[in-house]
């Protein structure tokens, strides 16, 4: 009698494609996986576009005149009539802090494109014309010795208190940064090949820093940008603190953190709300100074 040998079990052959679709992560479209490369940059986006839209929309979502006084609801708490509670005349808290953020969106937008736009021409003429390197960046160094809020403050000494007058302040003391950096990306690319290839051929100089030269420093200078925004903000709430800044009149966080120091033990929120916004736009410009560093880095960009 035979006995049957139990068959062998035989294990089949997994198909290729079987095998490389278990090992293969999901498929992410491009688009999400840069959003998950740089979430530092989408937050600091998202939180200044929404800073920015408050400020935009004051006229239409203040609840009070910021200019309006009533004696008779002087430091009252937030409270359904004022969300924000109210200051020392009574005017509205809540009204004053978005018309102020006007205020320093302004001064933030203007001083970065002035320092960045002047910054550009005086770092590409030192860089490439060798004769006005050594004047200007004297100049520069000059300026940069000088603390930028003693300069700016200097200047406004000197001039009428206006919001223009802030401005110009405020940029000053910030081109020689610029300068430096633009100087400094000038020297390295003026001896490449393509810029000397553009000489060779008989270009002119400003061909050769608008076609060549520029677009090749457009990623610093836009996370530099960023960066002298976040400063410029910051240093015209430190005028208006200090009295030196934007009349007094005017709605802006740091006239309003000025007005309230002397009744912080009673009425802290005076100071709260300005000082929140005015921190959340720093933060909000320098997150996406970092962000754009980031995405603009080629050696991160091919990561992704």
């Amino acid at each position: 009698m035979s006995t049957a040998l139990p068959l062998r079990e035989v294990d089949a052959p997994v198909p290729a494609a079987v095998a490389d679709a278990a090992e293969d992560p999901p498929f992410v479209p491009p688009r999400w996986r840069w959003v998950r490369k740089h979430p530092t940059l989408i937050v600091g986006a998202l939180l200044l576009i929404a800073v920015a839209a408050l400020s935009i929309a004051a006229p239409w979502i203040a609840t009070h005149d910021p200019q309006d006084i009533d004696p008779l609801a002087r430091m009252q708490p937030a409270s359904a009539e004022h969300w924000f509670g109210t200051d020392a005349l009574g005017r509205d808290v809540f009204s004053r802090a978005v018309w102020g953020g006007r205020v320093s969106m302004i001064v933030g937008a203007s001083v970065a494109v002035l320092a960045t736009f002047f910054g550009i021409a005086l770092g590409l003429v030192s860089g490439f014309v060798r004769w006005a390197d050594g004047p200007i960046m004297r100049v520069m160094d000059g300026l940069m010795a000088i603390p930028g809020i003693l300069l700016a403050i200097a200047l406004m000494a000197v001039t009428r208190a206006s919001l223009t007058t802030v401005i110009i302040a405020i940029t000053v003391p910030e081109i020689p940064r610029v300068v430096r950096l633009v100087r400094s990306l000038a020297l390295t690319l003026r001896e490449q090949l393509f810029v000397e290839a553009a000489h060779a051929v008989g270009t002119r100089l400003p061909v050769i820093l608008v076609r060549h030269v520029l677009p090749n420093i457009v990623a610093p200078l836009v996370v530099q940008a960023t960066f002298v925004a976040a400063a410029a903000v910051l240093t015209e709430a430190a005028l208006s603190f200090l009295g030196v800044g934007v009349p007094s009149q005017t709605p802006s966080w740091g006239n309003m953190m000025a007005e309230g120091r002397n009744f912080v033990t009673v009425a802290f929120h005076i100071i709260l709300y300005p000082g929140l916004l005015l921190a959340a736009t720093v933060l909000a410009i320098n997150l996406l100074g970092d962000g754009l560093r980031d995405a603009l880095d080629p050696r991160l960009a091919r990561q992704l």
